[in-house]
């Protein structure tokens, strides 16, 4: 296996940053909101938006951008108990079907998200094309992902890691 550069280790660690400091905003922004409304007797509407808003970036940034493959859950009773080529064929069918889906709607979401601007956010007058940008993100890395996985499995190189043994967590599996 090889180790990935101190580049490529770097922009790991940056994208991996960006739902933390999200989730750190947020919890800042649910600080001010409760100090406003309940000692200030004020309540402000811009920390709801600022959470609503760190929050959509969060599971997409972090579902297609900083998420490997083998962080997702997955319920894999029919996967887990199948050959390990078998296996391999899943990920190639699911990697194309995926693929497939996200490139037949990745121009109806760039429609949306362009279209967004039109429409602005009620307290931060942030477009929702930047508040919907991450969609385009979102779809762009996945589509990436599915590729590279598809190329691995169709190659060989992967190991397509979903059972306890395969992972080291054999001790749980009994």
């Amino acid at each position: 296996m090889t180790h990935p550069s101190p580049l490529v280790r770097r922009l790991r660690d940056l994208a991996d940053a960006v739902p933390a400091i999200l989730l750190a905003t947020m919890f800042l922004c649910f600080i001010v909101q409760v100090f406003m409304r309940y000692v200030i007797n004020s309540p402000v509407g811009w920390t709801v938006e600022v959470c609503v808003i760190a929050w959509l970036w969060i599971l997409l940034w972090g579902q297609s951008v900083s998420a490997e493959e083998g962080d997702e859950i997955r319920f894999d009773i029919v996967y887990g108990s199948v050959r390990p080529e078998t296996r391999r064929w899943f990920r190639m069918i699911f990697s194309v079907l995926l693929v497939g889906i996200y490139a037949w709607s990745l121009p109806a979401l760039w429609d949306f998200v362009t279209f967004m601007k039109i429409q602005e956010t009620a307290y931060l007058d942030i477009g929702f094309n930047w508040v919907y940008s991450i969609a385009l993100v979102f779809s762009v890395v996945s589509i990436l992902r599915y590729l590279w996985i598809f190329r691995n499995a169709l190659t060989g190189r992967d190991t397509g890691l979903s059972t306890a043994e395969e992972i080291g967590l054999e001790e749980f599996s009994e």
